[in-house]
């Protein structure tokens, strides 16, 4: 009866993906993505300045709309390479390969480099939304969207091979037709992780945890509200 019930109210599906996209895939690649961009850096001295930003940076937007080309999303954001890519063999698949790209972000005149991409699950939340067969509705795919940063936060936490090597950035829209708003979004991370390697360089406690910011000061409520939240009342 429990089973059908969290079944009958899509429960289980946030959770899920959550911890299928670590288990198949962040559990895999985050702790080989320091040295890859170690790698990157010997080559490329000048590129990666702060070593605080050497993490995977993973976009969580509770809309689900995920653009396959950052480019095509915000123009402030350019390709720039790839890093070395791991190669592995995986689930009866021969020589499986496993990449991250490494993007330019221009801040005004200045550009800052780091590695991001999408969190694809949340592809699959949007697909479902869009099927009459699984009956998701766009309030439910918000509040599976908020389900799956909480649980995916809470598990990456616990995680001792994951630690220093990821940054969530859990995001909203307003709506509003904003050119840069996904650059201003990643640029405001790269800032916050800068200081806390400031803060860590003059033996202070940085103000918030390398790893991601914390659910309270993004302010992501479950099931409390059928309204979006904000995700943090600092803004541009």
């Amino acid at each position: 009866e429990i089973s059908e019930m969290s079944e009958r109210s899509k429960q289980n599906v946030a959770h899920g993906l959550a911890w299928s996209y670590y288990v198949g895939y962040l559990k895999i690649v985050l702790p080989r993505v320091k040295k890859s961009m170690e790698e990157f850096s010997r080559a490329n001295p000048n590129v990666l300045a702060c070593r605080e930003t050497w993490k995977l940076h993973i976009l969580v937007p509770l809309s689900c709309d995920i653009y396959d080309d950052l480019e095509k999303a915000d123009s402030n954001i350019r390709y720039q390479t790839d890093l070395t890519e791991t190669t592995l063999t995986r689930a009866g698949t021969k020589k499986r390969v496993y990449k991250h790209s490494l993007y330019a972000i221009r801040d005004e005149d200045k550009l800052w480099h780091c590695v991001v991409e999408y969190a694809t699950p949340l592809q699959s939340l949007y697909a479902m939304s869009q099927d009459e067969g699984a009956a998701f509705s766009r309030e439910e795919r918000l509040e599976q969207a908020k389900l799956f940063y909480r649980t995916l936060e809470e598990i990456l936490k616990g995680s001792k091979e994951c630690a220093g090597t990821y940054r969530l950035i859990a995001y909203e829209e307003t709506g509003e037709e904003e050119t840069h708003f996904l650059s201003r979004e990643i640029l405001w991370h790269l800032r916050q992780q800068r200081h806390e390697e400031y803060a860590l360089h003059e033996g202070n406690q940085p103000h918030n945890p390398s790893t991601t910011l914390s659910s309270t000061e993004l302010n992501i409520q479950i099931s409390e509200s059928d309204l979006p939240q904000p995700l943090r009342s600092d803004r541009f």
